[in-house]
């Protein structure tokens, strides 16, 4: 099946079938396929979209393409995948509350892109935390705790990794087939019997407009159900940071508040308890979503799902004390900066995105690949649409490494806020669900 035939069947605009689409993968992974050759298919992909068949093909020999994790446990293996956002850091609440409801969670996640954070940027502000481990480690990890956040193996999915370095630099990043293939073959690689998707809508997300990520939605539960993966999505709004803080070490401190009851963040807890009922179901552990959400709730509360964080992070390299002792263990900036809001008024909208990028200028996220990431900087104490701000609540905290690099941030944060004079209800955070 050679390959130019098959590329020229997509420049005609038709699309592939799926025994095209397998060939390609399995080309594409032994080398067989120039970089041209696999930018030309992506582009491709791009003109002519895949039916669920093909697409679900294509997920399928991409997690063929290396290591496919098998499990023998007592419980479901579960996961959940957020496509990315401001002061989303679920990840580190719903793993460990997924486990102590009796989940295991094999979470490989990914670093920080553009001007969202990253997962395994938050757990490594974690002093000692490993996120570089083996698969037989986090089998072991897995069987003795019950979640382990940790970042990709080389063996997993490696079509992934050359697609996706050759879809960043051709303009095919945001093709919804290689979006969805992208992620679940990394999924389903892990050997999930059950996975949930936060889908972000809004000015802080990939997705902006509902359109597209209702159809982003779809074609990853689509595809997933169609893998053998029991898969629903959740649609949230990212019109503002979902936490009051942006920034590694600072989201790290709000989790721990949430997971210990010493300040919970509401949003946190609410998506959590949502993202959580719907995996929970899926798995078969609860009879309802509804009944799943108590089930987190519970295990938050009772201090079950921080008790289990802690072992999480003394199995993989962190302190044995974190849990009692975060506060001190996490590093600090510096500059710590109170940002007074330029009126009095009520926050009526904020340019989420422009929050992440002020994270990523202080020294928070990348700007290349290979950038050294500052943990400890970024802005807490964010202002929520509908909140009144002035004398007495000012917009944010600004945490950098120098009063230059806080000059420049608060300029960016005033810029990125919106005050008008009439109250406004918060944004509604849960938009919907597709597959439930």
């Amino acid at each position: 099946m050679p390959a130019r035939r098959i590329l020229d069947h997509l420049r005609a605009g038709h699309a592939l079938a799926a025994d095209q689409v397998d060939w390609m993968v399995q080309a594409l992974t032994t080398g067989e396929l120039t970089d041209a050759q696999v930018g030309a298919f992506a582009m491709g992909v791009c003109r002519a979209p895949l039916p669920v068949e093909a697409r679900t093909t294509l997920a399928r020999a991409m997690r063929d393409s290396g290591r496919v994790l098998n499990w023998d446990l007592p419980g479901p293996v579960v996961d959940k995948h957020s496509t990315g956002g401001v002061g989303d850091c679920i990840s580190l609440i719903l793993a460990p509350a997924l486990a102590a409801c009796g989940a295991y969670v094999p979470m490989i996640s990914g670093r920080g892109l553009g001007h969202t954070g990253g997962t395994l940027d938050k757990m490594e502000a974690i002093p000692g935390y490993k996120t570089d481990i083996t698969v037989d480690r986090l089998q072991q990890v897995i069987r003795d705790v019950g979640c382990a956040i940790i970042g990709p193996t080389v063996d997993i999915a490696p079509a992934d990794k050359r697609l996706y370095a050759i879809r960043d630099v051709t303009g095919t990043v945001e093709s919804i087939d290689l979006i969805t293939a992208s992620i679940l073959s990394k999924k389903l690689a892990a050997g999930l019997e059950a996975l949930v998707l936060d889908v972000k809508l809004g000015n802080g997300a990939f997705m902006r407009a509902r359109d597209d990520a209702d159809a982003l939605a779809h074609a990853l539960v689509e595809t997933a159900n169609a893998a053998g993966c029991k898969t629903t999505a959740v649609i949230s709004n990212m019109s503002q940071p979902l936490a009051t803080a942006a920034g590694n070490a600072l989201e790290v401190i709000e989790v721990m508040e949430t997971l210990t009851r010493s300040g919970v963040t509401h949003a946190l807890w609410d998506l959590s308890c949502s993202l959580g009922g719907q995996v929970l179901h899926s798995a078969g552990l609860v009879l309802t979503p509804e009944q799943g959400a108590d089930e987190i709730s519970n295990v938050l509360s009772s201090g079950a799902a921080a008790e289990c964080f802690g072992r999480m992070v003394t199995a993989l390299g962190g302190p044995s004390d974190f849990v009692e002792h975060w506060r001190d263990r996490l590093p600090a900036a510096p500059v710590i900066r109170q940002l007074a809001a330029p009126r009095a008024g009520f926050i009526s909208s904020v340019q989420t995105q422009e929050i992440g990028e002020v994270v990523v200028g202080l020294g928070g996220g990348r700007v290349r690949n290979g950038d050294r990431i500052n943990p400890a900087v970024g802005l807490s104490d964010l202002a929520g649409i509908g909140e009144e701000v002035g004398q007495d609540r000012p917009l944010a905290q600004v945490h950098a490494a120098t009063e230059h690099a806080a000059d420049i941030a608060e300029k960016a944060v005033i810029a990125a806020y919106d005050i008008g004079d009439v109250p406004l209800d918060p944004p509604t955070l849960l938009l919907g669900t597709v597959g439930a």
